[in-house]
């Protein structure tokens, strides 16, 4: 069984709905970032981890390819072109929206007080309706590669989701449409009923 460390609210969401979809049984140990439990896995004090048999694995996003790969779901085989164009659409929402949300987050909160802008905000929100936009064209199904869901996809919802709590609009009704349609998800609910 895989050990999850880290908080629903948290990037830790991910591996939870991975693994959710991929039907694989896990525990959640609860502890926040910075905390003593995760410093002694994961000396950034970062969540989430996975603890797969004696080894970890940090960061979400290697967490979800290594989940995927394991089990050759929410995903597709290495070397065909599928494989290649979730990859890059992987790169594209980590640099794009990931990257974009967690900046004003920082400036928002996780800096110490002296080294906030909050005035970034507002070019951050522009940058990330921009990036919307840009990949509202691109979304030419129910996912966002091909005719199966991938780990792409839950890597957008979730930057999703953190854009409409960080009061980043989303005015796109196509995308608005794509996030709920994720969002109904039996796994994504599952995964979702671990913050209570």
């Amino acid at each position: 069984m895989y050990k999850v460390y880290g908080l629903v609210p948290t990037r830790t969401l991910r591996v939870l709905w991975t693994l959710e979809e991929l039907g694989q049984p896990y525990e959640l140990v609860q502890c926040r970032p910075q905390s003593d439990i995760i410093r002694a896995i994961n000396p950034t004090g970062k969540v989430p981890a996975l603890q797969d048999g004696d080894d970890i694995i940090t960061d979400s996003v290697a967490i979800m390819i290594h989940l995927a790969d394991k089990h050759g779901q929410l995903t597709y085989p290495f070397g065909s072109i599928e494989r290649a164009q979730m990859n890059a659409m992987l790169m594209l929402i980590l640099d794009e929206f990931d990257a974009v949300l967690w900046a004003a987050a920082r400036h928002s909160f996780a800096l110490p007080k002296e080294h906030r802008v909050p005035e970034v905000k507002e070019s951050l929100q522009w940058e990330f309706a921009r990036s919307l936009a840009q990949l509202e064209n691109r979304l030419t199904g129910p996912f966002l590669v091909g005719d199966q869901m991938t780990i792409a996809d839950i890597l957008f919802s979730h930057c999703l989701n953190w854009a409409y709590s960080a009061k980043f609009p989303v005015k796109s009704e196509k995308i608005q449409k794509y996030a709920k349609s994720m969002r109904t998800r039996e796994a994504y609910k599952r995964a979702m009923a671990n913050a209570s």
